[in-house]
């Protein structure tokens, strides 16, 4: 689709906002949000007509790009069938969501609860454990991110929990391994997951394995970092939790259906949790959906003993529909094996490319379509672009970045230190490559800032 510009619904677009929205994460005075007139695949663009490689799959949900035509047309389908209906009656869409999402589910994760979203999933995942144990404290890590509801950003260990953590969520942080920036003082791979695996049940016995109802870890940590875990680690965390009774929650709402070149990330590693909470991909976001697929063990604990939660918008239909096209497209089109193909082909040779000539990157990591670029001043010291949980004037080299790809028609996924690579996982690699090119050229005005 050819953008046709039309400056003046623009501003009418973007003064309703402003007199209106209220923007999330945001203080409200000082956001100037673009006004967007359309998007398709892997391009978005505003009202004066300029278009956008999206290099963020809208928030990393995406999968499939923008406006697939058989999604949107299984969403007209839906609404002319059965619009909405109650979640405690048996659908359609929503059975056969379920089994869908159940055949390429790892283990014997079979049960499908729905949510409208990964904060709600991780709440629901969060509550079946506390259930299951009958006990209060769940352990998750630094440097993650599970969500914006008040358990979920209270079990997230980045600055965005710090307002709402009342110190009364029964949430203990702990250090996962991360090698950059190790917190074990290792040198290699196998020194910082064995030492990450010691701290953790070190926390575990000092804690009372007796009061831990959980640990969640996202698979693959993503606006943290995108920090690949090392071979070993989360199967070391599922023996920890065999050995102590505890219930093993992977968060998968960014790393599920296919982002990682793989249905779930958790087929990387071979591990199996109990339970695993998912959104986004699911449907490529086309209509809010979420949920947490639960192994038969946690299932058999409300097979006589009520579930106390719900929603009423649990299995929308329409959101459902969305996710049965979705995951039958993806299929259909390899899009899973499309993002490990150029992941390993382009995305990963080229980022390490741009790493060789940019002095303003120290690390390249990711997999699949799901990569980050760690950007610094000095690669020697590994001193960050800009210091932790900047703002402001603070954050101007990465502001400077930021605006510096957006120049060159790429819309960029910046976060701290960090810029994320997430293009669709169907993106060409045409579409790919021109992303990065246009990486190249921003990453020079990241470099001014590096000594």
């Amino acid at each position: 689709m050819t953008p046709q510009p039309s400056p003046e619904a623009g501003a009418a677009v973007k003064a309703a906002d402003r007199a209106h929205v209220f923007h999330s994460w945001s203080a409200q005075d000082l956001i100037d949000p673009l006004a967007v007139a359309g998007a398709e695949g892997s391009y978005f663009w505003d009202y004066d007509g300029t278009r956008y490689l999206d290099f963020t799959s809208g928030l990393v949900f995406t999968n499939i790009g923008y406006q697939h035509p058989e999604v949107v047309a299984a969403i007209q389908e839906q609404a002319a069938k059965l619009t909405t209906f109650a979640p405690a009656f048996a659908v359609e869409a929503r059975s056969e969501a379920a089994r869908l999402i159940a055949e390429r589910t790892p283990g014997d994760l079979d049960k499908i609860f729905f949510t409208n979203g990964g904060a709600d999933a991780v709440e629901h995942a969060v509550r079946m454990a506390r259930l299951h144990t009958g006990r209060p404290k769940v352990l998750s890590a630094y440097r993650s991110y599970h969500g914006g509801t008040q358990q979920a950003v209270n079990i997230t260990g980045d600055p965005r929990r710090w307002a709402s953590d009342g110190a009364a969520a029964g949430v203990v942080h702990f250090w996962a391994p991360f090698l950059y920036r190790s917190r074990f003082y290792a040198e290699t791979e196998e020194q910082e997951c064995a030492r990450a695996l010691e701290h953790l049940e070190t926390t575990i016995a000092f804690e009372g394995p007796g009061t831990i109802a959980a640990i969640i870890l996202e698979t693959v940590p993503g606006t943290a970092g995108i920090m690949v875990p090392p071979l070993g680690y989360l199967a070391g965390v599922r023996e920890l939790c065999d050995k102590y009774g505890i219930v093993f929650i992977l968060d998968e709402v960014m790393a599920g259906f296919g982002r990682t070149g793989e249905w779930f990330a958790a087929d990387l590693f071979g591990v199996v949790p109990d339970l695993m909470t998912f959104a986004k991909g699911v449907n490529s976001g086309y209509v809010p959906l979420g949920g947490v697929a639960v192994s038969q063990e946690i299932a058999e604990t409300f097979g006589k003993r009520p579930y106390p939660g719900g929603l009423t918008y649990s299995g929308h239909p329409l959101a459902c529909a969305a996710a049965v096209a979705t995951i039958n497209v993806m299929a259909r089109e390899g899009v899973v094996e499309n993002a490990r193909l150029l992941g390993e082909t382009v995305v990963g040779p080229g980022l390490a490319a741009l790493a060789e000539r940019h002095p303003s990157v120290g690390e390249v990591r990711g997999v699949g379509m799901f990569w980050a670029l760690e950007l610094v001043r000095s690669r020697e010291t590994r001193e960050p672009l800009v210091p932790y949980n900047a703002a402001g004037e603070a954050n101007a080299p990465m502001a400077a970045f930021a605006a510096a790809a957006k120049r060159n028609g790429l819309w960029p996924f910046v976060n701290m230190n960090r810029t994320h690579v997430v293009p669709p996982c169907n993106a060409t690699e045409a579409e790919l490559k021109a992303g990065l090119a246009a990486l190249d050229a921003a990453l020079s005005v990241a470099d001014e800032h590096t000594v």
